[in-house]
């Protein structure tokens, strides 16, 4: 589904930052959340839902009714993709891991960048490599 989602939210000049898909009773919902370096505003949401909702009944890559929703990452984003371990270094994040790692299986520290398939993530006195499959969420602190 990222293949045909994600070069029509970047032809209209977004970033597709994450997506998910949960089944309900009855229906599904497919959230997109899309980004771009000046913010999203509704109108931004309102115009990539036309599109990919028009695409998505050409293509018909999700069996079943769902509603779709795009909405933007928040200031709690989730980092998904290893670009986004790269711009957002130096900012305080928190995970939760697969496993636990070092005694803990959930860190909370400053983001210090990422090397391959491993971010670096400094709580305390402590550095903590996390390979990105151990990784079940990591996410943005908000500095209010």
């Amino acid at each position: 589904m990222l293949e045909v989602l994600t070069p029509a939210v970047e032809a209209m000049g977004y970033e597709l930052a994450d997506l998910e898909f949960s089944h309900g009773r009855g229906r599904g919902l497919l959230r997109l959340y899309i980004d771009q370096e000046e913010g999203i505003t509704l109108e931004d949401c309102e115009a990539v839902s036309r599109q990919i909702s028009g695409l998505l009944d050409v293509e018909d890559p999700i069996p079943g009714d769902y509603n779709l929703e795009v909405s933007s990452p928040g200031l709690d984003r989730k980092l998904v993709k290893p670009e986004h371990f790269d711009r957002f270094a130096g900012c305080e994040v928190k995970a939760r891991l697969r496993r636990i790692i070092d005694g803990r299986r959930r860190i909370q520290g400053r983001l210090l960048g990422r090397e391959d398939d491993k971010v670096f993530v400094q709580a305390s006195e402590e550095t903590y490599m996390i390979r990105l499959d151990d990784i079940e969420v990591l996410r943005l602190v908000p500095e209010l």
